[in-house]
């Protein structure tokens, strides 16, 4: 027998590195940022180190070793810039809450539950990893997806509104939870699945109008129905900000899957022919447009929201005031742990730091869209880019309304802000990435070579 003969094995995998040790340097670096800004707040309000710093340091620390070994186990191949991006924004905003929490004016502290919610999205960011070996299984769920997303949706229309949304629902012995936040990644894997079939349909047109391929009559039903329950949403709970997200996040799937501009002409038409129509009776609507249309007008012996905030930009100037030197306690009453926390980050940081940030938002966003073209199964391409997209429209839409280009939608900054359903929410989206991004780069196993008999065996007649 012939030493090619024995050799029958497949020989490893050949292809691109796995850059796990790329992850673990940024990984480094995105522990020691967060923890010499903690240090940094310690000494511009005491004069001293914080007492907590150590146990900040190695908390942090620990999560992000336990997830970049989990990472290095389960997802090797996984994109090597998602982690580490991820636990420097959440590092930062457990700063800036727990800076924010030295003023007492602002209420009771929140760091050490943002910390402990924190702690709870990496342990499901690792449960995510672990057990869900292939993305394409969640293809099976489609319209059992359809029917969860749904109800976590309606659910908050039959619990008290706050500040006047029904975005939250009350479960007893946890406290609040924001369900739009776990629903926009299972309306996600909804719409990537059914688009996946249902794509050749809807790319098909009956007339070109003015350069744009007009769907045909039917196939808009499915665009008028998400539209209608975009509508209720905003109706019923007032959540401009989900019903935004829900419709918006369909519009780019569907662009994507069938690469037809007259889609995203038509949601645009829809989207702001339904927020007129809303705002025309909706009181909650007209007030956050008019506070957005009128920032200093005078409202309850003070000026509005947005002015405020654009008092703390202002403030900030280019390089900051520097951090724990702001004066955050001036913004009292409008959420500056949640909705408003740019604009503490806008005062200490400045627009320098604050452009950094949303760099670190447009890298994440980046290397999500990069999955989506990297990945090899339609069904894949589809929902990372939807994932993606939910990301960048929630970015957007916080960010926008902060500074005034948009008004205020009451939606909280990924990772940044404190809210527990949204950092729970988050990390989970960043789990599936990296599980589609870790499917589209791993290197196919390379063909076992072939043996003197089975050669003989092709060769003969």
């Amino acid at each position: 027998m012939s030493s090619s003969t024995t050799n029958t094995t497949t020989i490893g995998t050949i292809g691109a590195p796995s850059r796990r040790n790329t992850e673990l340097a940024m990984l480094i670096f995105a522990v020691l940022i967060p923890v010499f800004a903690y240090v940094n707040v310690g000494l511009a309000k005491d004069g001293t180190v914080p007492a907590g710093v150590l146990g900040y340091s190695l908390g942090l620390g620990l999560l992000a070793g336990v997830a970049h070994l989990v990472v290095r186990k389960w997802a090797p191949y996984a994109d090597p810039l998602m982690l580490p991006i991820s636990t420097l924004l959440n590092g930062l905003g457990l700063i800036f809450i727990w800076r924010l929490d030295q003023e007492p004016s602002l209420g009771k502290a929140m760091a050490p539950n943002q910390l402990m919610w924190s702690t709870l999205g990496v342990a499901f960011f690792l449960a995510i990893l672990i057990f869900l070996k292939d993305h394409r299984v969640l293809q099976r769920y489609t319209y059992i997806s359809m029917v969860v997303a749904l109800v976590l949706l309606v659910a908050p229309m039959f619990f008290p509104g706050v500040n006047g949304a029904k975005i939250w629902i009350t479960i007893p012995g946890l406290g609040s939870l924001q369900p739009g936040e776990f629903a926009k990644i299972i309306i996600a894997i909804f719409f990537a699945g059914y688009l996946m079939v249902k794509r050749d349909a809807l790319a098909l047109a009956s007339r070109r109008f003015m350069g744009l391929y007009l769907p045909r009559g039917r196939d808009l039903g499915p665009i008028l129905v998400i539209w209608a329950l975009s509508l209720m949403i905003l109706v019923f709970e007032t959540d401009l900000g989900t019903s935004l997200l829900f419709f918006g996040l369909f519009v780019v799937m569907l662009y994507v899957a069938t690469e037809r501009t007259s889609w995203i002409v038509f949601g645009l038409l829809l989207s702001a022919g339904g927020a007129v129509a809303v705002a025309t009776f909706e009181s909650h609507v007209q007030t956050r447009v008019h506070n957005w249309l009128n920032p200093l007008e005078l409202l309850n012996g003070g000026v509005t929201e947005t002015a405020q905030a654009m008092y703390s930009f202002g403030s900030g100037g280019i390089l900051g005031s520097g951090l724990g030197q702001g004066y955050s306690r001036l913004i009292l009453g409008i959420a500056p742990k949640s909705d408003y926390i740019l604009a503490t980050v806008g005062e200490e940081v400045g627009l320098a730091g604050l452009m950094a940030i949303l760099l670190l938002y447009g890298l994440l966003i980046e290397r999500g869209i990069r999955t989506a073209l990297a990945a090899r199964d339609p069904f894949g391409k589809l929902l990372a880019i939807g994932l993606s997209g939910a990301f960048a429209l929630q970015v957007f839409v916080v960010a926008g309304g902060v500074t005034g280009l948009i008004p205020l939608t009451g939606m909280t900054m990924p990772f940044l802000a404190q809210g527990g359903s949204s950092v729970i929410a988050n990390w989970a989206l960043v789990a599936i990435l990296l599980r589609i991004s870790d499917t589209a780069r791993r290197p196919a196993p390379a063909p076992a070579p072939s043996t003197d008999a089975e050669m003989t065996q092709v060769v003969r007649p």
